[in-house]
């Protein structure tokens, strides 16, 4: 484990939060938790999903644990990342066999020996309403409206499904519930993985 892999991260990042932390971690040697998590929406992965596989490959390589987060749970809710309209809510069926072929294209780019997968569902689908309600606690209905694709939504007046506003609780909570050190996401997440780390 190395700095050089820093060096090729912030090559390629398009911004790395708290980056002197990270750097001296990963200077250090010191082993890190490195977290994706994917909704399995569709069938098949898109060239989007590929920047963040090949930045997980070299976290691999470098030594360190690789946490993918199938979003079983979350993707039942549909991300409102980036939505100018809610998402169509889809079935436990439809999820597992998107998942399916996400994990089998994955495998593909990562080396399945060296990646712990887990389901979102492992955690919050055990959720009681007295845990929601904790987790819902950790910030104001105003925090949340305030990003992008919910303050567009509200100034238009397009519907936003109160589902929508548990989203980015749910995943700041997958990231809590392995541990991470590290999480790798698209700009388009940036609220959720921030949220995460508060």
């Amino acid at each position: 484990m190395s700095g050089a892999l820093f060096e090729r991260l912030q090559k390629r990042a398009v911004e790395i939060h708290v980056e002197e932390h990270l750097r001296a971690r990963l200077e250090r040697g010191e082993p890190l938790r490195v977290k994706l998590g994917l909704d399995p929406t569709a069938p098949d992965l898109h060239v989007g999903h590929l920047v963040p596989l090949d930045v997980l490959r070299e976290f691999q390589d470098d030594g360190h644990t690789v946490v993918l987060i199938v979003g079983d749970f979350t993707a039942m809710i549909g991300d409102p990342s980036g939505r100018s309209e809610t998402r169509p809510i889809l079935t436990r069926e439809q999820v597992d066999a998107a998942a399916r072929t996400y994990l089998e294209q994955i495998h593909l780019v990562l080396d399945r020996e060296r990646l712990e997968v887990r389901r979102n569902s492992e955690w919050l689908g055990e959720m009681k309403g007295a845990d929601v309600l904790r987790l819902l606690g950790k910030a104001t209905l105003q925090q949340v409206l305030q990003r992008e694709d919910f303050a567009d939504r509200l100034k238009a007046g397009t519907p936003i499904g109160a589902h929508e506003i548990l989203y980015p609780f749910n995943q700041a909570y997958d990231s809590v519930a392995i541990h991470a050190d590290v999480e790798i996401g698209g700009t388009d997440q940036l609220f959720n993985l921030l949220f995460g780390r508060e």
